[in-house]
């Protein structure tokens, strides 16, 4: 690691020219490895040490690419964003920021970890994560809206998608940790403390839900469903009749 700190940009350094000779690291390898042990153990197992394990290198050798857990973290972000395909230009502003959302359920789907991401790595601009911000607003952009409005519009899309799928995974990493393979065992040991608010009597319309509704199970038609909602929201308040 050189003596005197890089303070350019992580994603400035990485456009720069490679150094000669080629290096055995790369980046894409970096970011490969890191999310792989991610993946598998959850966010906290992906350290310097492991990561430097995991490629074979001396602990020093990846601080040529990355100075510490916050670039690292900027790079595994990167990484999986690209995963997300973006919805094409003829797409209508409803359609793509529609599309944009389920996908990136799926993505945070795949990749658990993207939900316990520390305020840092959540705040991060990559090329990648911004290459999906740029798409949902120049499909907002479309309907003449000032920029502050526009942002305002894309924000409430991508903050219900990632709050909802939140919670999805905080589901299922408590299933996971108690060894359980369906939510029904969830409901099974809130039983009692359900049961006893519930014959409050103070909750009725909950009580309602509770013993008739029947897509508990279904996350993806809540997220779905919840979604729609937002979005006529979004289309009556820009289109009133």
């Amino acid at each position: 690691m050189a003596d005197q700190k890089d303070e350019a940009p992580l994603w400035e350094r990485l456009e720069r020219p490679a150094p000669a000779p080629r290096q055995t690291l790369s980046p894409q390898r970096i970011a490969t490895v890191a999310v792989a042990v991610a993946d598998a153990e959850g966010l906290d197992a992906v350290t310097m040490r492991r990561l430097a394990t995991e490629l074979g290198v001396a602990p020093m050798a990846a601080y040529r690419h990355v100075s510490g857990k916050d670039d690292l973290l900027e790079l595994m972000v990167d990484h999986v964003y690209r995963e997300l395909e973006l919805p094409g230009d003829t797409a209508g502003w409803r359609e793509a920021l529609r599309a944009i959302a389920v996908r990136t359920r799926e993505l945070m789907l795949s990749h658990l970890w993207l939900a316990q991401l520390p305020p840092s790595a959540v705040l991060a601009l990559t090329p990648s994560r911004t290459a999906v911000s740029e798409r949902a607003l120049r499909a907002v952009s479309e309907l003449g809206l000032d920029a502050d409005t526009m942002m305002a519009v894309a924000t409430t899309v991508n903050s219900y998608t990632h709050g909802v799928t939140s919670a999805e995974i905080a589901m299922r990493q408590l299933m996971a940790g108690q060894g359980w393979s369906d939510e029904r065992q969830v409901y099974t040991s809130l039983a009692p403390q359900l049961r006893y608010l519930l014959d409050t009597g103070r909750y009725p319309t909950f009580r309602r839900y509770i013993y008739e509704g029947a897509r508990k199970n279904d996350p993806a038609w809540q997220f779905e469903t919840g979604l729609d909602y937002v979005l006529d929201g979004i289309a009556s308040r820009l289109f009133p009749e």
